[in-house]
């Protein structure tokens, strides 16, 4: 049955516990590395980096069948919105294993590509090669989630993550440390842990979809990739992933330039990232759910109620997020004494941690609108200025602030920001300036030729 879309504030809180709770898990695992010492620390945030790099692929179908699925069911096409689902499924399986068995095979490759420093690489190489397992599938929870999202059951998918989290937690203190007859893995323990719980969470998810969806996959629908239905998935997801993708190699290449300035510096952008991710979470779930609102608005043909709603994302987003960052920078000492005890690393850590104060703002008008014009289907516009502004602004920023002028990672951080104010302010005038009115109208004429179908 078709759910007229709800309120803003509905939508985005569970997807924001959602995310703060996965960020919760990884900060414990930081946490728990950098008691061995900080090279573990440095090893965790690498092969950490490695994993989300190649989980934006998995964002190639998630992205896009969250954004037709919720079209559809705008337009009150129920059954292109299930077969839409079906078809995500078969695509998902063969991305994570693709991403699961490059990781298993070459990890130290992987690793040498970011710089990994020779005291890092040793902890690192065994920790993700185990990752690759969660990895695979996390290509299924990604977009299983998506779709229940897309159907507005969002507080489902955020009951699936909360208990997956949990067991993960549970699971890692169990391993890492060792009780009774296990004896005690360090980081392949926490890789173990986030198996074991992916793969829960895939079963919860069969669950739901039967429950709350009435959808069952058959058998077939794991490997068959059927591309009529994929095609305008595909339209959405691969400039979107796309966008990510230049977003994550941009990052990665100023992380290399870190690894390059040492272990000490690696741990600092490792530490800050981590708290910097609880600020920006508030962010992207406001765009995640705008995403969701505009795909169910366009897909109903009320396209000034997703202006409107657009521009109250972005009001609310640019409050929080600059607050938030206020908040994270005054207890900075406190949330980074957990992690080290070095006063050198935390007053660089506190000196970051004020740039991002600039940073956030920027960050939150580029991931509301950009989530907005992709639910639109005005999907290749962001992904050609964005990348633009990643690899001049971002990339060449850090290298000529942060390595040429040697103000080391507060350059970097300094380039970050103004990347993240440039590409926001690119997406506000393409919104403003009515660019995704014709993608938009491109939108309802599929949407009637699938009906008539």
């Amino acid at each position: 049955m078709y759910r007229k879309p709800a309120g803003l504030l509905s939508v985005t809180w569970p997807l924001l516990t959602d995310l703060v709770l996965g960020l919760t898990v990884g900060l414990a695992g930081l946490w728990l590395a950098s008691q061995e010492s900080d090279a573990a620390a440095a090893a965790f945030t690498l092969a950490n980096h490695v994993q989300a790099s190649l989980f934006l692929l998995f964002r190639i179908v998630s992205m896009g069948v969250s954004v037709v699925i919720t079209q559809n069911l705008g337009s009150g096409n129920h059954a292109s919105a299930h077969d839409t689902a079906r078809a995500a499924l078969g695509a998902s399986t063969w991305l994570g294993l693709f991403s699961g068995i490059i990781v298993a095979l070459w990890p130290g490759s992987l690793l040498l590509a970011l710089n990994a420093p020779s005291d890092v690489l040793p902890l690192a190489v065994p920790f993700l090669r185990i990752l690759a397992i969660a990895l695979a599938l996390d290509a299924l929870n990604a977009t299983m989630g998506a779709v229940m999202r897309a159907h507005m059951h969002t507080r489902d998918t955020l009951l699936n993550m909360a208990i997956m989290h949990s067991l993960h937690l549970t699971v890692c203190l169990l391993l890492m440390y060792g009780a009774g007859p296990i004896q005690a893995m360090g980081l392949a323990g926490f890789a173990i842990a986030a198996a074991v719980s992916r793969m829960f969470a895939v079963v919860f998810h069969l669950f739901l979809w039967r429950w709350r969806l009435h959808l069952i996959p058959q058998i077939r629908d794991w490997w068959q990739v059927k591309w009529e239905l994929l095609t305008p998935v595909l339209h959405i997801g691969l400039p979107g992933a796309a966008e990510n993708i230049a977003y994550r190699l941009a990052l990665l290449s100023t992380v290399a330039m870190v690894a390059h300035m040492g272990t000490d510096a690696l741990a600092e952008h490792g530490y800050t990232m981590q708290i910097m991710f609880f600020i920006l979470v508030f962010s992207l779930s406001v765009g995640f759910g705008s995403e969701i609102l505009v795909g169910h608005l366009i897909g109903a043909r009320a396209l000034h109620k997703a202006h409107r709603l657009v521009v109250k994302s972005v009001r609310l987003g640019l409050l929080v997020s600059f607050g938030m960052a206020l908040v994270a920078v005054l207890c900075g000492h406190w949330a980074l004494s957990f992690f080290t005890s070095d006063l050198r690393i935390i007053e660089v850590c506190i000196q970051l941690l004020w740039i991002t104060v600039l940073l956030e703002p920027g960050r939150a008008l580029n991931l509301i609108v950009i989530n907005a014009l992709r639910a639109t289907g005005d999907a290749r516009f962001p992904v050609i200025a964005g990348t633009a502004s990643m690899i001049f602004v971002m990339s060449g920023g850090s290298w000529l602030l942060g390595v040429h002028f040697e103000l080391g990672l507060p350059g970097i951080w300094i380039a970050y920001t103004l990347d993240e104010w440039t590409r926001g302010l690119i997406m506000c005038a393409r919104w403003w300036g009515r660019g995704w009115i014709p993608a938009a109208r491109r939108t309802h004429r599929r949407l009637i030729q699938q009906r008539e179908h």
